[in-house]
C-alpha cells in the first residue's frame, strides 16, 4: 500500500467514525425513552470513540495527519443521511430507527474490515495482537447492535406481511 493510499484509507475511516458518532448522538437526543436501546447506544458510542482514538493514535505514529476535508465530508454525509431518514419516517419512528441502526451497523462492519486490512497489509504502528483485539472488539460491537437491529426490524416491518 502506498503511503498516499494509506493516508486516504485511514482518513476515510476516520471520517466514517464521525458519521457513526454523529448518528448515535442524534439518536440519543431524539429517542423516546427506550432504556435498552439507549444503554446499547451509550455503550457503542464509548467503544466507537475509543476505536476512533486508537485510529488517530495509529495515524499519528505513522506520521499521517487527519484530513479536515474528509472529516467535514463525513459530517455532511451524516447530515444527508439524517435528511434521507427523515423523509422516510419521523425521527424516533420505527423505520427511521431501523435505518439509523443499520447505518451504524454498516460502519462497524467497515471498521472491522479496516482492522483486517491493516493487519493483512502488516501496517506498522500496531502489533498483530493489537489488530486481533480491535477486530474482536468490532465483532462484539456488531453482535450487540445486531440484536437491536433485528428487534427494530420486527417493529418497523413486522406488520407489513
Amino acid at each position: 500500500m502506498s503511503r498516499a493510499s494509506l493516508a486516504v484509507y485511514l482518513n476515510d475511516h476516520l471520517a466514517g467514525s464521525v458519521v457513526a458518532l454523529e448518528t448515535i448522538d442524534h439518536l440519543l437526543a431524539k429517542l423516546s425513552p427506550r432504556y435498552a436501546l439507549e444503554r446499547l447506544l451509550h455503550g457503542l458510542r464509548a467503544d466507537i470513540e475509543a476505536d476512533r482514538q486508537q485510529l488517530e493514535a495509529l495515524m499519528q505514529s505513522l506520521g499521517i495527519a487527519p484530513s479536515a476535508t474528509r472529516k467535514a465530508i463525513g459530517w455532511f454525509a451524516e447530515k444527508a443521511t439524517r435528511l434521507k431518514l427523515a423523509l422516510d419516517d419521523s425521527p424516533g419512528g420505527d423505520l427511521y430507527l431501523l435505518e439509523a441502526i443499520e447505518a451504524v451497523a454498516v460502519g462497524i462492519d467497515g471498521k472491522r474490515a479496516l482492522w483486517h486490512a491493516l493487519s493483512a497489509a502488516q501496517v506498522g504502528g500496531l502489533g498483530p495482537s493489537d489488530y486481533e483485539r480491535l477486530i474482536e472488539r468490532a465483532a462484539d460491537q456488531r453482535t450487540r447492535i445486531e440484536a437491536a437491529r433485528l428487534e427494530q426490524a420486527r417493529a418497523a416491518l413486522g406488520s407489513a406481511t
